[in-house]
């Protein structure tokens, strides 16, 4: 399933970051572009036409023109998603079918996060109709059909694997344990390590602290929150151990690597 869209259809893209504070709320709005949002941190519920969606962190959402939409964010901590959308006109009959196929929440992937991450530093200084936004809008929908394919061939990896990764990513945030993790998979910690090192490469452990120094690194370079409150959100036990890991992995502390994003953006 592919969404052929024509370029010269494409009027603008644009990305956004946003935090919203416990208890926020946004719209209602009537769904103009066909719009990605992808969830990191909190929870949303989505009201499309009087129908509910619950997003959870981890998960992209694909919202479709002419729907009236309403948000509701998490009433205990902050929201924060990012979100891509691309204005098609005109919006052909097909392509319509083809969003209707498509299932509404999939994974979010390294790939997806990737393209939003360029999106985002490339608006800085280009318009959103400047042709590379606009293929950077394009290829982030094309991307989204083929994430499913992928979710679809995954699907042949062993089913613990498949639990322990769809979990981790949802609640890589909290206090996890090796235990907390083997318990969402029914095999024991022995079997769950070989699996992984099998078709992860590396331990369920290192896989989520690896997790959580991406998910860091995005917010670092995509929002003001101080290192301390992403430290806290992204599941380290301290701004130190926080900062020992981005060196470990990143080769460069925290304050570089936001250093680094600013310079890039001005």
């Amino acid at each position: 399933m592919t969404l052929n869209i024509p370029f010269e259809n494409v009027q603008f893209a644009s990305a956004g970051t946003i935090v919203y504070p416990p208890g926020s709320h946004y719209g209602p709005r009537i769904q103009k572009d066909i719009q990605l949002v992808m969830l990191y941190t909190g929870e949303m519920d989505i009201t499309i036409d009087g129908r509910n969606l619950h997003v959870l962190p981890g998960q992209m959402v694909l919202l479709k023109p002419r729907h009236k939409e309403m948000f509701t964010f998490s009433k205990t901590e902050e929201t924060w998603h990012c979100w891509i959308s691309v204005r098609v006109s005109p919006l052909s009959e097909e392509i319509i079918h083809i969003l209707d196929q498509l299932p509404e929440i999939l994974p979010l992937s390294d790939e997806m996060n990737a393209l939003t991450e360029l999106m985002l530093n490339f608006q800085r200084y280009l318009s959103r109709s400047d042709t590379a936004v606009l293929n950077l809008g394009l290829a982030a929908l094309h991307l989204y059909p083929t994430e499913l394919k992928r979710l679809q061939q995954q699907s042949e990896k062993h089913p613990a694997i498949l639990s322990a990764l769809s979990w981790m990513n949802v609640h890589f945030a909290e206090d996890i344990s090796l235990n907390d993790i083997v318990i969402q998979t029914n095999v024991s910690p022995e079997h769950l390590i070989r699996l992984f090192k099998q078709h992860e490469g590396t331990t369920p452990i290192q896989y989520l602290w690896k997790y959580r120094v991406t998910r860091a690194i995005e917010l670092l370079m995509s929002t003001g929150l101080t290192i301390s409150e992403i430290s806290e959100c992204c599941g380290f036990k301290t701004p130190a151990h926080f900062a020992r890991l981005i060196k470990q992995y990143k080769g460069k502390t925290a304050s570089e690597i936001r250093q680094l994003s600013w310079e890039r953006h001005v």
